[in-house]
């Protein structure tokens, strides 16, 4: 197969409808990282998971190396792609239908020929949809029939003097309705509000995961046993976990990074995976918090499986050249490198190897009942009540830069970014868009309804390349808005897009930097800061808007016309 980018999207209508399928990451194996076609031979794409792209990238360094060949001596090499499991079901979706609409060919260069999900409800998703597409063709194998790759259980994470009292709790999705702090779960624990994270779950599988879990607990009920009437019975309890939420995310290694880095008033507790406790904890920084892991009596593996599509668009060839692939990650060797980074093995006899050690917050033994899918169509139930009903409402101020250094292309593409976040709005959401350059200007709130969507499209039409740029006095100006509007029942955030350094504010960065320090998460009005240097660096300083966000448990991102609407898309996801 060609050299591969895939670029169409389809929200699959049944769970995956409230952001759009955009790319979280994507990685390029090889020789020559930036040129995959320096090998010889064809390529077989293998789009995976995001936590299984560590492992895809340095085994096909490793398989690459060995020049593969299939039994006929033709060459070929294998090239990985990483995305949000969401992303990846989506995408590989959307090209089906193409692929039944006429608009591509089998032999179309977007197919992937090998494809991963981080678990089973996701492949268990896939297979519904293909069903759906392809009635009786049965592209994609059962779960059983994918070869397990390597697996990571969800886990909650807590620092120690935390994680203690919450081991004591005989369920603690249950626990988490009612309780309002840490000192309520147990006595001993420090009297600390329950600041909980997880990933969004129509992006992320250990999102899904979650919130798949959470309902099985408050319920009692196997998640294969639930049904669509459960949903709408238990969807208060559900809302009243999320009600804690602080931050949802994308990424759940960068969550359980971001725990590590900020501490336990910005999250006390987080839904991740073993193998992230493990990452967050191999690099800690002195001053930082060590978070462990608490293994629930019931809980998702997270299995990782190779699936290999019977599908018109895999012929002879890469089919043959993905079975080699598949065998080659079953070796001893290669199962290693899952371990190596914090997952655990595909295969029996592999041992764990140093990182499962309570050093690093895990446990090595661990037993658990290991939950199973839902039915799909249960699944997108839950979904639709946590979009709908359950999920923590935000507000978010988004502070858009229109001086004069953007002019160009610059506008245009942040012009089309922003209309694209507002007709993604979903229920629970609400912002307010300030246009800056050396004047900040009034404020404009926004929700999804048509209404408030014709608002926005109206500032988004009216926005004018002119002037200087007011940088820290617009920060200052979004954070007093949300300080003087603050929703206690929401997650509460500004995210800033700017292409130069400030000039011509009346505040310099020392004194943004106390006053953000009054709104930060040890604050009782907690507004997380996100910033976007746009263009190229040098425009901006990377290190100013890298310090903003930071001080406010957020982070900087640079982003630039080609990339602004995926940067956008995924931090809408956060909140």
């Amino acid at each position: 197969m060609n050299n591969k980018i895939l670029t169409n999207c389809w929200n699959l209508s049944i769970c995956i409808s409230a952001l759009g399928a955009l790319s979280l990451s994507a990685c390029t194996s090889g020789i020559d990282s930036d040129n995959p076609k320096s090998y010889e031979g064809f390529e077989v794409k293998f789009l995976v998971g995001s936590a299984l792209q560590e492992f895809c990238e340095q085994s096909a360094q490793q398989f690459n190396a060995t020049k593969p060949k299939l039994d006929n001596g033709t060459a070929f090499y294998l090239n990985c792609e990483a995305k949000g499991t969401g992303d990846v079901v989506t995408q590989v979706t959307s090209l089906a239908q193409q692929l039944k609409s006429g608009t591509i060919q089998p032999d179309d260069a977007k197919f992937p020929t090998l494809i991963s999900v981080d678990g089973e409800i996701y492949h268990s998703q896939l297979l519904y949809q293909f069903n759906q597409i392809f009635p009786g063709q049965n592209y994609i194998p059962e779960i059983t029939d994918a070869p397990l790759i390597a697996s990571s259980p969800m886990v909650f994470m807590a620092p120690a003097d935390i994680a203690a009292g919450l081991r004591k709790q005989e369920d603690l999705y249950k626990t988490l309705v009612t309780a309002k702090n840490h000192k309520e779960i147990d006595s001993n624990s420090p009297q600390l509000p329950i600041n909980y994270v997880h990933t969004a779950p129509t992006r992320s599988n250990s999102g899904l995961q979650t919130l798949v879990a959470q309902f099985a607990s408050v319920s009692g009920k196997r998640p294969e046993q639930l049904t669509a009437a459960d949903v709408q019975k238990y969807q208060p309890q559900i809302q009243s976990i999320q009600s804690k939420v602080t931050r949802y995310g994308v990424s759940t290694n960068a969550l359980a990074s971001d725990m590590v880095k900020n501490g336990p008033f910005w999250a006390s507790i987080g839904s991740v995976y073993e193998s992230s406790v493990i990452k967050a904890n191999s690099n800690l920084q002195p001053g930082q918090t060590r978070y462990e892991a608490i293994y629930p009596k019931a809980t998702f593996t997270s299995n990782m499986r190779a699936i290999l599509p019977s599908a018109t668009w895999v012929n002879a060839d890469e089919k043959a050249a993905a079975e080699k692939i598949i065998e080659y990650l079953k070796t001893p060797q290669v199962q290693k490198i899952a371990t190596e980074l914090g997952l655990r093995p595909g295969v029996p006899g592999v041992e764990l190897g140093a990182k499962f050690t309570p050093e690093l917050g895990v446990q090595a033994e661990v037993k658990y009942d290991s939950l199973r899918p839902p039915q799909p169509e249960i699944v997108a139930a839950m979904l639709k009540s946590w979009q709908e009903f359950a999920k923590k409402p935000s507000q978010v101020v988004v502070v858009v830069d229109s001086s004069g250094s953007m002019s160009g292309n610059k506008l245009p593409a942040v012009q089309n970014t922003l209309r694209n976040y507002i007709q993604s709005l979903g229920p629970k959401e609400e912002i307010a868009l300030i246009d800056f350059d050396d004047q900040i200007r009034t404020p404009i709130k926004v929700n999804g309804t048509p209404e408030g969507q014709a608002k926005g499209m109206e500032f988004i039409a009216n926005l004018r390349v002119d002037g200087g740029t007011r940088l820290y006095d617009a920060a200052l100006e979004a954070r007093n808005w949300l300080q003087q509007n603050f929703r206690n029942d929401a997650i509460n955030a500004v995210v800033i897009l700017t292409d130069g350094d400030d000039s011509g504010s009346d505040i310099n960065l020392e004194k943004l930097r106390q006053e953000l320090e009054k709104s930060n998460f040890n604050s009782d009005k907690r507004i997380a800061f996100f910033t976007v240097g746009y263009g190229e660096e040098g425009e901006f300083n990377p290190e100013v808007l890298k310090q903003i966000a930071e001080l406010n448990g957020g982070y900087y991102r640079k982003g630039d016309p080609e990339t602004i609407s995926t940067l956008m898309a995924d931090l809408q996801v956060e909140f």
